[in-house]
């Protein structure tokens, strides 16, 4: 059987249980149930690979002792253990004293975790399917990965869980272009699911790693940050299916808790990759942490004053940003004429609205900025929908090859021999400060479609009224004498 078959087999099996409402508990179960089968495999290939080293997890609550076996507990005996032992357990779990704490990674994922299923009888055919996958074939385990990202794309249509997934095709453009290298200390503050840590990971796999050090120095540069439960549980296991041994750098915390002024130099990173929350409002009491021309409940604003904090001089960052933090005045106008003093913006490309549906409709920009120097000149670049294609959707979403025109218009690492196009244009920084700080700067080169000429439109509209009245009276005279028969 396939993985993706299994995977399908074991969702059916989870929707007969009726303790499971919906796409997010279903995802939420399988995450917790597929993270500890993950963590043990990964445990007995470290078993045998480290001398000395011992699983985080209590012998009686690892998988193998009492999942593994077929025939092994079910019904109410299982449902009992699993509730009244094994969570317990694990949300309490210690630190066992080891470098890497992988129970502190633990504990962390199942601080808010829970069991939704009620049949103890289909959830031991749920753990059965899942004993049936062996993460530590790389194989399969990349296999099942594109499945596991399969999974959170299914986020979309579960209600407010959609907010955790940005397109693969842009945290893969995205990481392209900000081209991490191993060493450099990389944040994202507001990590959901881990979409632009995985594409980061396979970026400088795919160039730079060469040695088994680089791959050590690549782990130990990663920092993440995710506030809800379900995105924080699905960014760990994420890691995990990348190849991440130790997972922890991934926190589960709110990023903008922290004082402003608490971020010190220590703190300071050198590429920041992140898709802020945006359209929603923080709690109160959060914006009393930065400065007050700064202060708002706006998540994106706050996230992109931190962001400019936080990067180290020469840093760079690619960010997702709504339109509306691109025209917006008041904090909004502060916080782009900071980003333009403090930082070279030096490109935004452009999204259609419909990149991110069907949980969201508006019009979305990749900036991209270095920390060190005040903008010049910015580029924009507008990202069009493919020709025959009115819009993106779920069964027609957005691939990296629809952005491969903006790749290859980009430019050199300096981006230099960029030129102007139907798609491209530049602006200065004076231009932008003359406008109030308005990025939301349409592509000039784009011509109104012709509509002809208002008088000649006006003569056939009054001809059409006219033949639509005349029509009108015939009707009226055809109804009155079927009216006398």
């Amino acid at each position: 059987m396939s993985v993706r078959t299994l995977v399908k087999s074991i969702q059916n099996i989870m929707r007969q249980d009726t303790g499971v409402d919906g796409d997010a508990q279903r995802i939420s179960q399988l995450c917790w149930m597929f993270f500890l089968k993950i963590i043990d495999d990964q445990d007995q290939e470290l078993e045998l690979l480290q001398p000395g080293y011992t699983s985080p997890i209590p012998e009686r609550f690892q998988w193998r002792a009492w999942a593994a076996d077929p025939e092994g507990r079910t019904g109410d005996s299982l449902l009992a253990f699993i509730d009244k032992d094994l969570f317990p357990a694990l949300k309490n779990l210690q630190a066992t004293g080891q470098p890497d704490n992988r129970g502190r990674v633990v504990r962390d994922v199942f601080e808010d975790a829970y069991n939704y299923m009620k049949s103890g009888q289909l959830m031991r055919q749920v753990v059965n399917k899942i004993n049936g996958i062996d993460f530590n074939d790389l194989t399969e385990r990349l296999h099942f990965g594109d499945i596991y990202e399969q999974l959170l794309n299914d986020l979309q249509s579960a209600g407010n869980a959609g907010e955790y997934y940005t397109p693969r095709a842009v945290t893969a453009f995205m990481a392209d272009r900000i081209d991490p290298k191993p060493g450099e200390t990389l944040f994202d503050p507001a990590c959901g699911t881990g979409g632009f840590l995985t594409s980061a990971l396979r970026h400088m796999r795919a160039h730079y790693v060469k040695r088994p050090g680089d791959e050590r120095t690549i782990q130990a540069a990663l920092r993440a940050v995710e506030k809800k439960q379900l995105p924080h549980m699905l960014c760990v296991t994420n890691m995990l299916l990348h190849s991440i041994e130790d997972p922890s750098f991934v926190r589960h915390d709110n990023t903008l808790a922290r004082p402003y002024i608490s971020w010190e130099q220590k703190d300071r990173v050198d590429i920041v990759l992140t898709n802020p929350p945006f359209g929603g409002k923080e709690e109160d009491g959060i914006e009393s942490n930065f400065p007050q021309h700064f202060r708002t409940k706006e998540t994106a604003d706050l996230f992109l004053a931190l962001i400019i904090r936080l990067l180290k001089p020469g840093g760079r960052a690619a960010v997702v940003l709504p339109d509306g933090s691109l025209f917006g005045e008041g904090v909004k106008t502060r916080l782009k004429e900071h980003l333009l003093e403090e930082c070279q913006l030096h490109t935004i490309v452009r999204l259609p609205n419909s990149v991110f549906k069907p949980y969201a409709s508006i019009g979305t920009n990749l900036l991209f900025f270095e920390k060190g120097a005040p903008t010049t000149d910015i580029w924009f670049y507008e990202h069009r929908v493919p020709e025959g294609q009115k819009a993106y959707s779920m069964t027609k979403p957005i691939r990296l090859e629809h952005l491969q025109a903006c790749i290859d218009w980009w430019g050199g690492p300096d981006r230099a021999g960029r030129e102007e196009t139907e798609h491209a244009w530049k602006v200065s920084a004076d231009d932008i400060k003359a406008r109030g700080y308005n990025l939301d700067i349409k592509n000039p080169h784009t011509q109104a479609d012709d509509l002809g000429d208002p008088q000649e439109l006006r003569a056939k509209l009054d001809t059409t009224e006219a033949e639509v009245s005349d029509l009108r009276d015939q009707l009226k005279a055809i109804l009155a004498e079927a009216l006398l028969r």
